[in-house]
């Protein structure tokens, strides 16, 4: 459900669709019916699984801090970094990657800095 989701720039579209997907997926597995007034927080306990949007979350910082961690030269990180040149179409601009990132990073006082050290940085980023 989540392959991929590293480089997933999420809307709240996504988000809510993805965590309706993941309850029903949790109430089928401990066969809790939805009359049966389960909180969605006691069904996670039981499987001992967290929430969808801090998996999404610590995914997306995981990929965040390897890229930070590469060479300068190398195509991933260049990619990361360049600017399309040229007029955008009308509206809206489509919510980029990076947006994510950095209001992730936010969330959680996180720097650049912080991802040179891996094990520092899966630490504050939470991943076992």
């Amino acid at each position: 459900m989540l392959h991929g989701s590293e480089t997933w720039p999420v809307m709240k579209e996504n988000v809510v669709a993805l965590q309706r997907a993941e309850m029903r997926m949790v109430r089928w597995m401990c066969n809790a019916k939805v009359k049966d007034s389960v909180p969605s927080k006691e069904l996670r306990e039981r499987l001992g699984i967290d929430d969808i949007i801090l998996i999404l979350q610590q995914n997306r910082l995981q990929w965040y801090g390897h890229v930070l961690r590469k060479e300068d030269t190398d195509w991933v990180k260049k990619s990361m970094e360049y600017q399309i040149e040229g007029s955008r179409p009308r509206g809206r601009p489509k919510r980029a990657w990076k947006e994510v990132v950095q209001k992730d990073c936010q969330a959680c006082n996180l720097n650049k800095e912080d991802a040179m050290d891996r094990g520092r940085w899966k630490k504050l980023i939470k991943i076992g």
